[in-house]
């Protein structure tokens, strides 16, 4: 009976270490390096104007870097959203690589040659992340202040927001997008940054009562956001980027919140769109959260509260 149960333990281990083995593999390779999702969402912002719908593409923290986001990668996902027919695409900030471990780095020329194949009749409009600001296309290197980042969007027909709007308009119907600079961009201490976001300033420079689409790389703000704006796109979460069963995003509900971590989150009357991005930061792993690209019609007939 000894042998039995010995041998019956030893079966078992090695069961649960070859399961073990095959979900590591699953989640360092599989799930963030060939799985994409599209995720999409209708809702109608309270005091939406009738008459009014947009599509939009939302793709965040693309975090290039070989193998998992190569520039052929990044250019395949772009290739996908122009398939989706968006009025605009918004770009939520990180496409520096989030970790050391990698075959090799992506340069910010590079993947931006791969988004200029973006098309959207309203425009391409991009934020920045904090690891555009802490380091530049991958850890330890110097950031230059993120301008690599910006030149390589500004090449590829993007406009950069950092505390910045713009007004737009869709047969004759206006409306406003709004970008913050990031929130966390400078690192002073285990726990303690120093942003750049300028909500206030940055709402003050919307000229009337049109609507405004907020964009901000991390959903730390959003209690401060007012109904003046109609709905909020944020990153930087990655959807909890690992969500163990039944504990679901653990890490990330610390972090930000259980509510506002992944998916249409806030009020009635303060929506936001959290995007589970497409790369990986910290460590190249992806579980029960794929990466996303995120297709949003606003305004129509659909209401969503």
């Amino acid at each position: 009976m000894a042998l039995l149960t010995r041998r019956r333990f030893l079966q078992g281990a090695g069961a649960a270490a070859f399961g073990a083995f095959g979900l590591g593999s699953y989640a360092m390779a599989v799930e963030p390096g060939f799985m994409l999702d599209v995720t999409s969402y209708r809702i109608t912002p309270h005091d939406w104007p009738e008459g009014l719908v947009l599509r939009a593409v939302v793709l965040a923290d693309i975090h290039a870097c070989e193998p998992w986001m190569p520039a052929a990668r990044v250019r395949r996902i772009a290739e996908i959203s122009n398939a989706l027919q968006p009025d605009l695409v918004f770009l939520l900030g990180d496409f520096n690589a989030g970790h050391r471990a990698m075959t090799q780095m992506v340069a910010p020329a590079h993947w931006g040659a791969a988004l200029s194949v973006l098309r959207a009749p309203l425009g391409s409009y991009a934020i920045l992340g904090n690891h555009d600001w802490w380091h530049g296309a991958l850890p330890g290197m110097p950031s230059e202040d993120a301008e690599p980042v910006r030149r390589a969007l500004r090449n590829a027909g993007v406009r950069v927001l950092e505390n910045d709007v713009v007004r737009l308009d869709k047969q004759g119907k206006p409306f406003w997008v709004a970008g913050l600079a990031d929130q966390i961009a400078h690192w002073k201490a285990r726990g303690a940054y120093h942003g750049l976001d300028d909500l206030p300033g940055t709402l003050a420079k919307v000229g009337d009562d049109a609507p405004v689409l907020l964009l901000a790389h991390e959903p730390y703000i959003y209690k401060s956001i007012p109904e003046r704006v109609a709905l909020s796109f944020f990153g930087h979460t990655h959807g909890g980027q690992v969500n163990l069963p039944i504990a679901g995003p653990t890490f990330a509900a610390r972090r930000f919140g259980a509510d506002m971590v992944y998916g249409l989150c806030g009020d009635a009357r303060r929506p936001a769109i959290i995007s589970a991005g497409l790369g990986t930061s910290i460590l190249p792993m992806r579980f029960m959260r794929p990466p996303e690209i995120v297709h949003v019609t606003i305004g129509g007939p659909a209401r969503v509260a």
